[in-house]
C-alpha cells in the first residue's frame, strides 16, 4: 500500500511539472468516462452519442492565454467530424427553444483563431435554456477568467449531467436536455492546490454564483465520473470533499437584476449577434425563458402572437 503511494504520489509530480505548457497533456482527464475520447488544440471531450453530446469537456485557461486574447467570436457552428459516429449538426437546434450553449465558452479561446474555431464545434455544444445561458452561466464563465488571471492557471472541466430520461431535441430527437449543468475547477499550484465545484440548474435565475457551490464528490455521484483520478489520494479526498469559498474571489460586478431579469416578459427579444436559431424563427423570448418556437411572420422577426402592436 505504501508504495502504491509514493507512486501516486510520483505521477502527481508528473502531472503538475507536465501539465505546466503543455495544452495536450492528459493527466487531468476524468475516469470512468462513457463516451468517446476526442482531443482538439486546446480542449478534450467525451461524446456520449445516446446523449448526442459531450459528457465532459476539460481544458486548460492560463493567464497568458486571456491576455493574449485577441480572436473575435466566429459564431459559425460546426459538425465536429472528429466524433466517429457524427456529431449533432446545428441545424439540430432549429426551432428547439433553446441555445447552443458552450461548455468550452468562446470566450476562453480567444488566444488561437483555431482555439475560437474548435469551441463551435457542436460537440461542445449543449441545449440551454437562453435565459440561463446569457445570464447566470456567463456570469460564472466571466468570474472564472477572472480566476484564472488571479491564480495563472486553471484545470475546467464542464458538461451537463446526463441522464436516462431527458427531454429530447433535434431533427430525429436525439439530443438530451440536461436539467443541470457542472463546472469542476482545479488550481494545481503544488503543495497550495484548490479546487471548487458548481452545479446549476438548466432554468433562469438570479443567484449569485456562489450559491450554486457543491462539493466535487457530489458531483462524481451524480455524474459517475471521476475527476483528477492522478491526485494524492490524501489531496483528492480533502479538496473533493469540501466548500472552499474562502479560496476563491466571489465578487460580482452589480447588474440591474429587476424582475425583468427574474421572469422574462413575452416581449423581450434576441439580437441577431446572441440568437443561435434559425434567422426565420420568431424573435421573442417567452414567460419560461425560452425562445418562442414559431417561424417569424414579420419583417422585424416576430411571430403573429409576438408582433409589436
Amino acid at each position: 500500500m505504501r508504495n502504491f503511494s509514493i507512486t501516486k504520489t510520483l505521477l502527481f509530480l508528473i502531472f503538475i511539472l507536465t501539465s505546466i505548457g503543455n495544452s495536450q497533456e492528459r493527466f487531468y482527464l476524468p475516469g470512468n468516462s462513457r463516451g468517446e475520447i476526442i482531443h482538439h488544440s486546446e480542449i478534450s471531450l467525451s461524446y456520449v452519442e445516446e446523449h448526442e453530446q459531450a459528457e465532459w469537456v476539460a481544458y486548460k485557461l492560463t493567464k497568458a492565454m486571456i491576455d493574449s486574447g485577441y480572436v473575435s467570436r466566429t459564431n459559425r457552428f460546426k459538425r465536429d467530424d472528429s466524433v466517429s459516429t457524427s456529431s449533432a449538426h446545428p441545424d439540430d437546434y432549429k426551432y428547439s427553444g433553446y441555445d447552443r450553449g458552450h461548455l468550452c465558452p468562446a470566450g476562453d479561446m480567444k488566444h488561437s483563431e483555431i482555439a475560437m474555431q474548435e469551441s463551435f464545434l457542436m460537440s461542445n455544444i449543449s441545449p440551454q435554456i437562453p435565459s440561463f445561458n446569457r445570464n447566470t452561466w456567463k456570469r460564472l464563465e466571466d468570474r472564472v477568467r477572472v480566476w484564472a488571471v488571479e491564480n495563472d492557471s486553471l484545470i475546467i472541466i464542464v458538461g451537463g449531467v446526463l441522464e436516462d430520461s431527458l427531454k429530447k431535441i433535434g431533427t430525429d430527437s436525439a439530443i438530451s436536455v440536461p436539467n443541470y449543468f457542472y463546472k469542476v475547477i482545479l488550481n494545481n499550484l503544488f503543495q497550495k492546490e484548490k479546487m471548487i465545484g458548481f452545479l446549476f440548474p438548466n432554468k433562469s435565475t438570479n443567484a449569485i454564483i456562489a450559491s450554486f457551490a457543491v462539493t466535487v464528490d457530489s458531483i462524481e455521484i451524480l455524474t459517475g465520473l471521476d475527476f483528477f483520478p492522478f491526485l494524492p489520494d490524501s489531496i483528492e479526498d480533502k479538496l473533493e470533499s469540501q466548500i472552499n469559498h474562502a479560496s476563491w474571489t466571489f465578487k460580482e460586478e452589480k447588474t440591474n437584476r429587476n424582475k425583468e431579469s427574474q421572469q422574462i416578459p413575452t416581449d423581450r427579444t434576441i439580437s441577431e449577434s446572441d440568437s443561435n436559431g434559425d434567422p426565420n424563427q420568431c424573435k421573442a423570448i417567452t414567460k419560461k425563458g425560452t425562445r418562442c418556437t414559431r417561424r417569424a411572420t414579420t419583417e422585424d422577426g416576430y411571430c403573429y402572437q409576438h408582433k409589436p402592436k
